[in-house]
């Protein structure tokens, strides 16, 4: 086992947002000792924006266990990301800290492959029986508006939660490809039908520009399908509502044919460069902080491969490679 997994840092903090109590490892964790933590801001602490470290907070008080993740920068460190769990502790707000940088940093791929697996496993039985017990309580014709517009963002928040874990399982996934011969329209309008509650709330359409007499390609639709809508939904995310997604499908080099999407919001910073397609190694991987890494393993597995042009302004724009 990486010994990492158990280097776990532990805050609580003031209603004015000041460190009151700083335990365990968090000189591995937040890069700074326990006592240089005491009265710190909490977004000093955690190496986020002052309105992160507020929503953290009010995250906290709900008193439910949330577990958030946040993008971080301490001191000249690399950025990273931290996974917290959110509560109240003898009346105190806090979190329990990890740096998934660090539990995943020397892990060969078999080992986070086994973490991912499991986790998607553990997570995935208690999630069914909540989709059933929304599902059943949708069923009941006596509710009001406001318990419908409930149900509505908990079916929302679920189908999330399963793409996560499509996610998790995927990237955990180490089996031969079934391969089949499609069309490349076929499967990205697949795709995009797995996000397309969440793209119909914001109004957001898919605009596909195909080149005539393409060939089909080479893929296992099936694993694909769920990683490519995570992306899809990634970018619908950073859009205006009320706006056209561009996908652009062609010919690429002899027996290539590509799928070129673009992010008008995303950037990449040059320190993300590096780790673009690693997990939990940017931004841009929203989320489980997998969807490229995912994205990456499935398109290499299948003879193809996912790259991506853009630097520190907006305007990102990722190429998906596809065996004829």
């Amino acid at each position: 086992m990486n010994s990492h997994l158990l280097q776990v840092a532990r805050l609580a903090w003031s209603p004015g947002l000041r460190v009151t109590r700083a335990e365990g490892d968090t000189t591995t964790v937040l890069r700074r000792t326990s006592a240089d933590l005491m009265d710190r801001p909490l977004h000093v602490a955690l190496g986020v924006s002052a309105e992160r470290a507020r929503e953290l907070d009010a995250r906290a008080r709900e008193n439910r266990g949330a577990v958030e993740f946040a993008a971080t920068h301490l001191g000249e460190q690399e950025p990273s990301f931290l996974r917290l769990v959110l509560g109240l502790v003898e009346g105190e707000t806090s979190a329990g800290v990890m740096d998934l940088g660090t539990v995943l940093e020397g892990a060969p791929p078999v080992q986070i492959s086994r973490l991912s697996s499991s986790l998607s496993h553990e997570i995935r039985n208690p999630l069914s029986s909540v989709k059933m017990a929304v599902q059943t309580l949708a069923r009941n014709t006596t509710l009001g508006d406001r318990d419908r517009r409930r149900l509505t963002i908990a079916n929302r928040e679920i189908r999330t939660m399963e793409r996560m874990l499509w996610l998790l399982s995927e990237y955990g996934r180490d089996t031969t490809p079934n391969f089949e011969s499609q069309p490349l329209r076929t499967v990205l309008q697949e795709a995009n039908a797995m996000v397309a509650p969440e793209l119909a709330e914001r109004r957001i359409e898919l605009e596909v520009d195909e080149e005539p007499d393409l060939p089909r390609v080479r893929m296992d639709g099936s694993r694909l399908r769920p990683v490519l809508a995570q992306v899809l939904l990634n970018v619908a995310m950073g859009q205006p509502e009320d706006s056209r997604m561009h996908v652009s499908l062609r010919q690429g080099g002899p027996g290539r044919v590509l799928m070129v999407l673009k992010d008008p919001a995303a950037a990449l910073p040059p320190e993300e460069r590096g780790s673009l397609f690693e997990p939990f190694g940017t931004r841009l991987a929203r989320g489980a902080g997998l969807s490229l890494a995912a994205l990456r393993r499935v398109m290499m597995s299948q003879g193809g491969d996912v790259s991506a042009e853009g630097g520190a302004e907006p305007g990102m724009v990722f190429t998906l490679t596809f065996a004829a």
